[in-house]
């Protein structure tokens, strides 16, 4: 049986029952951890697989499509995330009609109780689920006396007075505020995928990027900024990254391309991770080519040195 898993047809997939955490896991951030680690405990504890269920696309997403939320972490990332976290199956639920007009109760009754025989059920602060956002952790408390269950809800997780959340970390990625979203993350900011091919240009121009796609959804940040790109050898590759949509070339879709300094290789069809260390400028459109590659020129140049010359940017 895999270990992932995207919908809940067919028999219990935890006969003998699971401990269960939900959440939206966008970002996987302290708060989140939190959360997963205290069900993986729980789990430990009675003897039972931890199972992490999220939704795919996220909620918002579905109901925004052609507006999307910036989104800090994709589905791949969130699930390599979760098992490394100790949890022993992930469901990323399929979020469709279907699944949006399940009402909190018929939600409980046919993933919680007969999927996956939930012993325990634990969620975040201020959780909602099912149809109209109607269910909370009073709805979990009121099914568990009926279904054998217990509910219950984690302290948040704070940081300099707030809780821990993804709009504050959307919120520093924005701002460039990157040792913001590192300590409320837990971790550098990184984006990652496979490499894929792309309309050649930077390597036209002297500058040939490593590009990744998003697959529709938004990323949380844009704009020009010094990185370290991660999977290309041992060690972290020194790099300039550019994140949007290219409008001094016409560009439409999001992509980002990271070009590494002194490097000369194929990159097609690899998976790598770009993290970001410091905001440069803003995406800008230019007049020509020749007026963008003079500021492609500079940027590689203060990357560049943000990266050589700040021992505090230098990763382990």
């Amino acid at each position: 049986m895999s270990r992932l898993f995207r919908d809940v047809d067919g028999g219990p997939r935890c006969p003998d029952g699971s401990v269960v955490c939900i959440g939206a896991f966008d970002g996987l951030h302290r708060g989140h951890q939190a959360l997963v680690r205290h069900a993986v405990a729980r789990a430990h504890a009675l003897g039972l697989p931890a199972v992490a269920l999220s939704f795919e696309p996220l909620p918002r997403e579905f109901f925004a499509p052609h507006a999307p939320p910036p989104r800090l972490l994709s589905p791949r990332a969130k699930a390599e995330g979760l098992f490394a976290l100790g949890v022993d199956q992930v469901g990323l639920l399929r979020f469709d009609r279907r699944l949006s007009q399940l009402s909190a109760d018929a939600f409980i009754a046919q993933v919680l109780v007969g999927h996956l025989h939930a012993r325990e059920v634990w969620v975040g602060p201020a959780f909602r689920f099912g149809k109209g956002r109607s269910g909370d952790i009073d709805t979990l408390h009121a099914a568990g006396r009926e279904a054998g269950f217990v509910a219950g809800e984690i302290e948040p997780v704070m940081l300099d007075g707030e809780r821990v959340s993804a709009t504050r970390i959307r919120e520093a990625l924005v701002a460039g505020d990157f040792a913001t979203a590192t300590r409320l993350l837990g971790r550098p900011y990184r984006i990652g995928g496979r490499v894929v091919r792309g309309q050649q240009l930077g390597r036209t121009l002297g500058y040939p990027t490593a590009n990744l796609r998003f697959g529709g959804r938004t990323p949380a940040l844009s704009g020009i900024y010094a990185s370290w790109v991660h999977g290309v050898g041992e060690a972290p590759r020194a790099s300039v990254s550019s994140l949007g949509t290219r409008p001094t070339v016409d560009g439409v879709e999001p992509l980002l391309e990271a070009h590494l300094f002194d490097f000369d290789g194929d990159l097609y069809g690899r998976r790598i991770e770009v993290e970001f260390v410091a905001k440069l400028r803003d995406e800008l459109k230019f007049d020509d080519l020749p007026a963008l590659v003079e500021q492609m020129h500079r940027d590689a140049d203060q990357a560049r040195a943000l990266l050589t010359t700040d021992p505090l940017r230098v990763p382990a």
